[in-house]
Formats: structure tokens, sequence, C-alpha cells
């Protein structure tokens, strides 16, 4: 088992220096300069500006220098703004996302689970339509449909919560709505193939056989197999979720890694771009880290590589 993590962490730690590079390579790829605004910055003001950031030494030198600085955990100064590191925009900005994401998680997955059990086990009714159709919706709708569709009909002409701004509870109610029912869809339908699959297997069979009670059945042997591909995709839902959606945040106006992401993107901050990428594909990696693990949990059946058999 120690074998298998050590392997699974330095596939990690290759992947996240993989990406590291490739986003290096793509930012400074792009034509222009975040600071060439011809005719309005003095060529002495312009050149300094060059120098503090490194921006006039060899792209290999300014790559050796962002991971050396990387291995320091220094994501580097922001360029746009004067008295903010990317350290801190991040240390302000990932708190909210993460706590955006976990509400929607509190609703997607136990939702997406339930809606996907109950649509198994009741094959061709109504329940089964009933949440096929909602999560047909969750999936084909775009958030930010409906995000504009929430606050349109909630916030506006029934003025049940506020319409954006990230100040009390109620405030979080619609971006959490938007930003869960997507997931949610997804782990419903998952979740249903794959009751379906397992309800159909000679064990479950052997159970009704041996008079085993249908909940019984349904709850030690259905479900904890019939999860199993779920969680291979909760991971990357999670991660999505938590590091928060950029548009559900900017639609809002939620003070979160999101906004702040677009923000930089249109500014030309390269360091922002970088920092904020680079702290949402180690969190991913993380959560896929996890989710390989407890697989191997869940389903005793799977050995890890060397493990003895």
């Amino acid at each position: 088992m120690l074998k298998y993590i050590g392997k699974r962490i330095v596939l990690a730690v290759v992947t996240l220096w993989v990406i590291i590079t490739l986003t290096f390579i793509l930012m400074h790829s792009i034509p222009g300069n975040p600071f060439a605004q011809e005719g309005t910055m003095p060529e002495a003001v312009y050149n300094n500006l060059q120098s503090y950031y490194n921006l006039d030494k060899p792209l290999l030198v300014q790559y050796g220098l962002y991971l050396l600085s990387i291995l320091q955990f220094d994501f580097g100064p922001s360029y746009k703004s004067s008295t903010l590191t990317v350290n801190d925009l991040i240390v302000h900005g990932f708190p909210v996302s993460l706590h955006l994401g976990t509400q929607a998680l509190l609703i997607a997955i136990p939702l997406g689970l339930l809606f996907g059990i109950i649509a198994a086990l009741y094959r061709n009714r109504w329940p089964d339509y009933s949440s096929m159709i909602l999560a047909i919706i969750g999936i084909s709708v775009p958030n930010f449909i409906l995000a504009t569709f929430l606050i349109n009909y909630l916030a506006v002409e029934l003025r049940w919560f506020p319409v954006a701004t990230w100040k009390s509870w109620s405030h979080t109610v619609l971006p959490t709505l938007s930003l869960a029912m997507m997931p949610m869809a997804f782990i419903a339908r998952l979740m249903r193939s794959s009751m379906l699959e397992v309800m159909g297997q000679d064990y479950i069979l052997t159970a009704k056989a041996k008079g085993l009670k249908k909940g019984a059945i349904i709850l030690k042997h259905a479900i904890r197999n019939a999860i199993l591909p779920v969680v291979t995709i909760v991971g990357i839902l999670i991660a999505n979720i938590v590091t928060g959606s950029f548009i559900i945040e900017k639609i809002f106006g939620i003070p979160g890694m999101g906004e702040m992401f677009v923000t930089s993107i249109f500014n030309r901050d390269y360091p922002v771009i970088l920092g904020s990428t680079i702290f949402y594909s180690a969190i991913l990696i993380l959560f896929i880290l996890i989710v390989d693990i407890a697989y191997t949990w869940i389903d005793p059946r799977i050995k890890v590589t060397g493990e003895s058999k």
C-alpha cells in the first residue's frame, strides 16, 4: 500500500510540473506585453517594470526563477496590484470559493446519489422519469443560464433572495443552487446506470434467493458496488466545485478566486493567471490521489501495485 501511495505521489508531482511548464510557455507565447501601453507610459518607467519583474531576462531564466519561487510557495507579485501578492489574493479569494463550493457539494452529492438510487429502484415508473427529466435539465442547461433564471424569478420578481454580493447566508443560496445543479444531475444519471447494472448481477440474485430483505440487499450489496464508478468521478467534481465557478462568481459578484482569475485574464496579469492555474491544478491532483486511495478501500477486491496477494 505504501509503495502504491508513493508512486501516486511521484506521478502527481510530475503531473503538476508538466502543468506548470505548459502554462508558463503558453502565457509567454501570447503576443504583447502586460506593460506595453504605447503612448501612456514613459520608456524609463517601462524599462524599470521590465527589470523589476524579470521580464527583460531570457525566457529560460524566467522559467528557472519561477520554479524556484514555486518551490518556496511564493507565486510572486501581481502586475496590477502594488500592495497585494498572488499569495495574498489566493488567501483572500479561496475561502470564499471554498465556502460556495462546500455548500454546492452538500447539495449535489447526496441528492445526486438519492435521485439515482430512486430512479434505478423504480425503473420505468414516474419516480424514474421525474428524476431523469431533472437530470437531463441539469446537464443540458448551462449554469450561467440557470443563474440568470434564478436571479430573474427568485430575486427580482419574487424578491426571496438578494441579487448579488456576498454578505449573508441568503446571498449564497442562488449561486449555490446554480453551481450544484449540473454535478447533481451527472451523479444521478451515473448512479442510476450503475445501480441497474449491479441489480442484475448474480450475487444480487443469489441474495434474493436466500431470502434476504430487499433493504439489506440494497444497502449492503447494491449501493456499495454501484457507487464505485461515482467515486471515480466525484474527486474531479469536488475539485471543480470547491475551486469555484468562474462564471457563477462573476455573475453574482462573489469575491472568490473565480472572479480574480477572470479579472487577471483581462488585465494580462501573468503571475495571477499562473498562480491560480497551479493552485487549481494542485487541488485537482490532490483529490484524484485521494480518490485513487479511497477506491481500494471501498472495494477490497481491488489490489494495488506491490500489495501481496
